[in-house]
């Protein structure tokens, strides 16, 4: 029996929407744990983590990376395609992460910040937090010199040793600070985002002896060791890509300046895996924390994919050196679901 046209029409339109995918989204984690305290809003806690990866399996069809970019470009990609990705290369991303991951056989990119792997030092953004926010007893002033050719300073007052307690969910999208201390944890934010690896690190232990803390980090905050980032790369399922060697502002730096973060980044990961990395995603990865040097330089250290921090659609068109990303927060199934289906279109 011969198909009328209408259901001819139907069945390719059906053929075509499973065939040639429209588009896809690449989703933007940090860290996968569980902390009393988190300012920047990084972490997903894992039990809110698995039920994401289960949303995804259930309602897109979770690719890899270098599978969306492809399979836009020749066709080829189901429907609803959802990338994971994390940055910067917390441990937890091995420990918290990867065990999820694995369970739902879901594939993810880690883009990973090279001079810091193996570092007893923590990100300057969570080193901030563990001198400013932490301590029970603070200097009541705080004086930095020479910053940025300025001399600053901020005034603590009396300080209750429990009022870190009282403060714990606090984070940065807060509009108000609810003591000084909140007021010169943003301020450091800001002032140490666009200095250069050398200058932040001056700047921190100088805080850390006025604060009277050791350097060690916290074991909870820790990036990924040479070995756990192995162990992270093996069997596949994880790719491992480069973020700098110093989580630099790129567009704050001269060309040169640019190549050695992005170039060493490179050199040094694939070093450690023994296997070329060929994605990369800009530190921060808004508009403006890059520029059109910044993807030249990315191109030309052989990378074949770039991925940025702003919200969007991967569509066939796209430029693969500036991916869209959706930033995603500690959010329950529930929210995450809800979030999700404003970008996926049945």
């Amino acid at each position: 029996m011969k198909l009328g046209i209408a259901d001819r029409a139907r069945k390719t339109a059906q053929w075509f929407k499973r065939k040639f995918v429209s588009g896809g989204i690449v989703l933007l984690y940090h860290r996968v744990g569980e902390l009393a305290s988190d300012p920047q809003l990084l972490t997903v806690k894992p039990q809110h983590f698995a039920e994401h990866l289960e949303i995804v399996k259930k309602k897109c069809n979770p690719v890899s990376l270098k599978e969306l970019v492809g399979g836009l470009k020749h066709r080829g990609l189901p429907e609803h395609p959802v990338v994971i990705t994390f940055d910067d290369g917390y441990a937890d991303n091995l420990v918290n992460a990867k065990p999820l991951l694995q369970r739902y056989g879901v594939p993810a990119t880690v883009f990973v910040t090279a001079g810091y792997v193996g570092s007893s030092r923590e990100f300057w953004w969570d080193e901030i937090e563990r001198l400013i926010l932490a301590p029970a007893f603070l200097p009541e002033t705080l004086q930095l010199d020479g910053l940025n050719g300025r001399s600053l300073m901020w005034e603590l007052g009396k300080q209750d040793p429990h009022q870190a307690d009282g403060y714990q969910s606090w984070n940065v999208q807060l509009s108000e600070n609810p003591t000084p201390r909140h007021t010169l944890y943003r301020s450091l934010c800001e002032l140490l985002r666009p200095l250069p690896e050398q200058s932040r690190v001056d700047v921190l232990e100088y805080i850390q002896k006025w604060a009277g803390v050791g350097s060690a980090g916290r074991s909870t905050h820790l990036p990924l060791t040479s070995d756990e980032l192995t162990r992270l790369d093996q069997r596949g399922l994880v790719e491992i890509g480069a973020h700098t060697c110093t989580h630099a502002l790129l567009s704050s730096l001269s060309k040169a300046e640019q190549k050695e973060e992005v170039q060493y980044s490179k050199k040094v990961l694939e070093e450690i895996l023994g296997h070329a990395v060929s994605s990369f995603a800009y530190p921060f990865g808004g508009r403006v924390d890059y520029n059109a040097e910044t993807i030249e330089v990315v191109r030309q250290a052989g990378f074949e994919l770039a991925c940025a921090n702003f919200p969007g659609t991967v569509w066939r068109r796209s430029d693969c050196f500036q991916l869209p990303r959706l930033l995603v927060r500690d959010w329950n199934g529930a929210t995450f679901e809800g979030w999700l289906s404003e970008w996926v279109n049945d």
